[in-house]
């Protein structure tokens, strides 16, 4: 089994974590060993178990993000995001906003 590392932000909850990565909720509590499953943390890193790594369908913008830095954290081609989310001007994301890294 794989698994990636992922870092609790806020308004997380450990389902909306297992659904985004298409996971079993269970097996992440077990995995990490979670005695209270519901009292996860922003910042709090936990191991998200996937059957193949791929990057998150979706993504938060961060402050200091590019769309090329984006892509090589998840080892992804820019024109891909680009296509994905029909952007006219690749260089102009915002924190916060929402994007797609896979289909």
């Amino acid at each position: 089994m794989e698994t990636v590392k992922y870092t609790v932000q806020e308004g997380n909850t450990l389902w909306g974590i297992a659904n985004f990565f298409g996971a079993d909720a269970d097996e992440i509590i077990s995995l990490n060993e979670l005695k209270e499953p519901e009292l996860i943390f922003p910042g709090q890193v936990i191991l998200v178990p996937v059957s193949k790594p791929q990057p998150p369908r979706f993504y938060a913008v961060r402050p200091g993000d590019t769309l090329y830095g984006i892509a090589s954290r998840y080892s992804l081609a820019v024109d891909d995001i680009v296509k994905l989310n029909g952007f006219a001007n690749p260089n102009l994301i915002f924190p916060g906003q929402i994007i797609s890294l896979r289909a």
